[in-house]
């Protein structure tokens, strides 16, 4: 056998003693082991690999993710897994799925030169993968990578180098893994910026492991000193990494020799009177430097961080900074407002449930290293993430990312690069397909917004029904626009907005000024503009119309004994669905001259044979029998228990390509059952159609929200109930 073949059996061998064997099937151990040793491209070295194993073990992780790291160092898993007919398990499937979806990543950083906006890009990772246990294999294998550089070209190490330092580095930060943290951001400094790193490492007066050393021997002085004084508490340290040394150096301006938090210990005790009984031990065991104490207990920082700092001349002469907090304040430090990152990356606050994510994945970290020691299984094994995100992250085509609310359309993605792209918006393309201006967008689409030459914003953006804008910033720059323009023009506009939606309501001549108070406006032509500006809505000024055609309550009567009770009657047509007051037990059914719909005013008729028969008010047939026989008109109301009804529709149109393609497709959004569909020409030759149809909706605002969206179709003129 020869010798590379024998070092690469043995090395197979050594990788896969890594993953316990309840965790990877027998058949999938067999496939990895014999693809790797038929020449399967690896994404790293054996060596890399069995490193990044060795990284994760130290964390605590469940042997599942051992697994799917070993199964994800073959470049074609999925195919090897494929072929040899093998099914995988679901969670695996997931761990794998979440590192390619990492690979899509790391591809748009190395593509677009590490682009503009590496917070955007720490999100989007945050944001794509379903199960947070991939974030650990993507830090464990940088890490294993960072220590292998050197093999690399001087270009791939500073590319592996900068993206370490811009996305991996302020992961394990917020991940609160310390030791994977200063360690990325030292071997990324040291590649990047060699000079300034020798210079720094000469500067110290010990190396790394002697640092360590030193920090042992405090802390356990102090632990000794604690306990003589009968203060029960928790003691740690570390000493400072050298990049952290120099980011310190540059921000204050001072050369090493005047930096004293070099090495640092923290004291976690129960109470704030114990803080400073803890501070007056370290003072009396150790000389104190008088200009380096600062006491954020009494006076916390801007973002809430509290907690004793102090500096000292410790053992041998060596500065110390101590630092004294309550177990409460450290956890509001690390996992609250004033965590870490938050001031020392300039992250921008991104959503209250990713905060709650990343909160929750330390959390579980600190619970695995605790199981560890205890000989207990990990709280990781079986972690899924299902805290759903309230942010988008959606990219421009050159790789960037921009941050979105969630239900986000491609014209917010528009007015979040510009306002002026925003006005000038005309469509949009989500990864090289056009879409309406209404897509909600994805995390992870890639969107290209098509402009025009001249900036035309247009009125019904601003309506929450159309479903133009969710975000209020967006709308904010809309109306901002329209402010602008003269009062003559905001008038014209919000008296077209309103006359349309109130011909669908059959409220096209009623009176306004009755619901001027509720818009807290003094004149209809106030109104109108506040129509135009998007202050308030159509459907708003036609719900309050509404209102006042509908009868007062009846008064409250007072109380008498109840009756006792009568047995229940069978249920009449329409049961539930429409009330009719003062009159029990008859017949109801809805008219389909007018096919009234949940929601919007109703009249009864009683007929001869067929019970009472509701209309709308403005119904044609109606009117003519009231006309004739008054007395048969009865009131009624709806009900609680509400019945999707048929309703007719009728949509003029420009003709053009997928227009019912567009139109079925909205329907299917809205949840509206389509159940019939006609087109006839309005005039041969023309170009313009008449669309007939018959949905079925849940009720009256569900119908209006259905016109609302039709009207803004490209080429659609109006829709209207038939």
């Amino acid at each position: 056998m020869p010798v590379a073949a024998n070092t690469t059996n043995i090395r197979c061998a050594e990788v896969l003693s890594r993953v316990p064997a309840y965790a990877l099937p027998a058949p999938l151990a067999a496939l990895w082991q014999q693809q790797v040793q038929a020449g399967a491209p690896l994404r790293d070295r054996l060596e890399v690999l069995a490193d990044t194993l060795s990284i994760l073990g130290r964390l605590n992780v469940d042997a599942e993710v051992l697994a799917a790291t070993l199964l994800d160092a073959l470049v074609d898993v999925q195919t090897a897994v494929a072929q040899a007919g093998i099914v995988l398990p679901e969670r695996l499937q997931v761990l794998l799925e979440g590192q390619r979806a990492a690979s899509r990543v790391w591809a748009l950083h190395r593509d677009h030169g590490g682009g503009r906006n590496p917070e955007g890009m720490r999100r989007l990772l945050l944001a794509l993968v379903r199960d947070l246990r991939v974030v650990l294999i993507v830090l464990a294998r940088q890490l294993a990578r960072m220590r292998d550089a050197g093999r690399l070209p001087l270009a791939e190490q500073q590319a592996l180098a900068k993206m370490t330092r811009d996305i991996h580095a302020p992961l394990a930060n917020r991940l609160g893994i310390w030791q994977l943290k200063w360690e990325l951001e030292d071997l990324a400094f040291r590649i990047l910026q060699p000079d300034d790193y020798q210079r720094i490492a000469r500067s110290l007066d010990d190396n790394r492991s002697g640092r360590e050393r030193y920090i042992e021997a405090v802390i356990a002085q102090l632990r000794q000193a604690l306990a003589g004084h009968g203060i029960h508490a928790d003691v740690a340290g570390r000493p400072k990494h050298i990049y952290s040394i120099w980011r310190k150096m540059q921000r204050k301006g001072l050369p090493i020799e005047e930096l004293y938090d070099l090495r640092a210990v923290r004291v976690l005790v129960e109470d704030i009177p114990a803080c400073y009984a803890v501070l007056g031990l370290v003072h009396a065991l150790w000389v104190p430097i008088p200009s380096e104490f600062d006491d954020y207990i009494a006076r916390p920082k801007p973002n809430g961080y509290r907690s004793l700092h102090t500096a000292v001349i410790g053992p041998q002469g060596k500065t110390l900074e101590v630092q004294i907090r309550t177990r409460e304040m450290h956890a509001q430090s690390e996992l609250g407002v004033a965590a870490h990152w938050r001031y020392k990356e300039g992250g921008q606050g991104g959503g209250a449930a990713m905060d709650r994510r990343i909160a929750w994945m330390r959390k579980l970290l600190e619970q695995a290293a605790e199981a560890a020691g205890e000989g207990e299984s990990s709280p990781l094994q079986g972690l899924d993430s299902e805290l759903t995100e309230d942010r988008v992250y959606a990219l421009t085509p050159k790789g960037e990312v921009v941050d979105l609310p969630q239900g986000a359309t491609v014209l917010d993605f528009a007015y979040a690069i510009h306002t002026m792209v925003g006005h000038r918006c005309r469509g949009a393309k989500v990864d090289g397909r056009i879409v309406p201006l209404t897509h909600v967008l994805k995390t992870g689409e890639r969107v290209e917004i098509l402009t025009g030459k001249t900036a035309e914003p247009r009125r019904d953006w601003l309506l929450p029904s159309a479903g133009f804008l969710a975000s209020s910033r967006s709308r904010e720059k809309v109306r901002a626009w329209f402010n602008k323009l003269d009062r003559a023009h905001n008038l014209q506009e919000g008296r077209a907005l309103l006359e349309r939606d109130l011909r669908r309501l059959g409220l096209l001549h009623a009176d306004l000024t009755p619901v001027l108070p509720k818009f807290n406006v003094q004149t209809v032509d106030d109104l109108l503009v506040a129509v135009a500006l998007g202050d308030v809505t159509p459907a708003q000024v036609g719900r309050a119309l509404q209102d006042l055609e509908r009868p007062p309550a009846p008064p409250a009567e007072p109380a008498v004994a109840a009756p006792p009770p009568r047995p229940a009657a069978p249920p009449a047509t329409g049961a539930g669905v429409v009330t009719v007051q003062g009159v029990d037990n008859l017949l109801v059914q809805l008219a389909r001259c007018c096919q009234p719909l949940p929601g919007e005013p109703i009249v009864g008729y009683l007929t001869r044979t067929r019970g009472v028969s509701v209309h709308r008010p403005d119904c044609p047939a109606f009117l003519r029998l009231a006309g004739r026989e008054p007395a048969r008109v009865l009131p009624v109301e709806w009900g609680r228990a509400h019945v999707a009804q048929d309703v007719a529709l009728l949509i003029e149109a420009v003709d053009r390509k997928w227009l019912l393609k567009d139109i079925t497709t909205l329907l299917a959004q809205l949840g509206v059952h389509l159940i019939a569909l006609n087109t006839e020409p309005v005039r041969q030759g023309s170009g313009r159609v008449r669309i007939r149809g018959q949905v079925r909706v849940a009720d009256f605002e569900q119908f209006g929200l259905l016109l609302a969206r039709l009207e803004s179709l490209p080429g659609v003129e109006s829709a209207r109930r038939a």
